[in-house]
């Protein structure tokens, strides 16, 4: 069993995943300050370390220690992660420029109405009245907390398309309940 007195790298030789559970310990919050630091974004930071982690635990069989040590191989990964998160940015972005949408940024006002419609019993009636791929989309990630790289591969279609169709969404229903208020 691994102690946390054990290296790193013998925590990744391990085959056990109490081993790996040491090594998340260890590293989780340095981690989690890294991408913090560079997307100022903690709910990105957030995912991306959780990427990481399951690409180091899925990958561990790779390390190498004489290639360097385990924290700069985690790093590594961490690296790779995060300018695939700005790949993808650059893409939504470039994406919604094409379509000529506004990023809609949700106020703490927005969020906390939309999360007392999604706790009401009458909610799904807002909901409902949206067009079925918006109905879809809001309902997958405001609702359920899902990703949207999850539900595009769901959806199959494009991260993008289903940020589309979750901003009309809820700006619809912003729209729509701001009338009736």
């Amino acid at each position: 069993m691994a102690t946390p007195a054990s290296s790193d790298e013998e925590l990744l030789a391990s085959h056990e995943l109490g081993s790996f559970a040491v090594f998340y310990r260890a590293h989780v919050d340095q981690l989690l300050g890294y991408f913090a630091r560079r997307t100022r974004d903690a709910e990105l930071a957030g995912d991306l370390t959780a990427e990481t982690f399951a690409a180091a635990l899925a990958g561990r069989h790779r390390y190498r220690p004489e290639a360097g040590s385990a924290a700069a191989w985690l790093y590594g990964i961490a690296s790779h992660q995060l300018a695939a998160a700005q790949r993808r940015a650059a893409a939504e972005t470039r994406a919604r420029r094409r379509l000529g949408m506004e990023r809609i940024e949700l106020l703490d006002a927005d969020i906390e109405r939309i999360n007392a419609l999604a706790n009401e019993t009458s909610a799904r009636a807002w909901v409902d009245r949206l067009s079925p791929d918006q109905r879809d989309a809001v309902t997958a990630h405001v609702i359920h907390e899902r990703g949207y790289p999850e539900i595009a591969a769901a959806e199959h279609t494009s991260e993008a398309a289903v940020r589309q169709r979750v901003s009309r969404g809820l700006a619809t229903i912003r729209q729509r309940m701001g009338a009736r208020s």
